[in-house]
């Protein structure tokens, strides 16, 4: 079995400062930026799941639920990851997207 520890534990990094961040901050795109991660860790582990179908797309449920959706996501994925180098691309995604939204 697969160790998703990074995975985890780098999602709830960002959204523990998801949480922490001020709606300023939220609004100024970090809230976007956040919710685009969840949509795409979502589409991959659909992807994964149940492959040749089409994804569902994650909905918007606001600013200040997109920490716990993107929480959600990356648990689903880290479910179904089937190798290192998937695993490692989702770390890097969360990386890439904590940077991008400045929290």
């Amino acid at each position: 079995m697969l160790d998703t520890t990074p995975l985890t534990a780098a999602v709830d990094r960002f959204a523990d400062h998801l949480r922490a961040a001020p709606q300023s901050r939220l609004q100024r795109g970090a809230a976007a930026v956040a919710l685009d991660l969840a949509r795409e860790l979502s589409r991959r582990a659909q992807h994964l799941e149940a492959p040749g179908t089409e994804p569902r797309e994650m909905p918007d449920a606001g600013m200040f639920a997109v920490a716990d959706q993107v929480t959600v996501a990356a648990r689903d994925l880290a479910v179904v990851l089937g190798d290192s180098d998937q695993l490692a691309q989702a770390v890097a995604l969360v990386h890439e997207a904590q940077a991008r939204a400045g929290v």
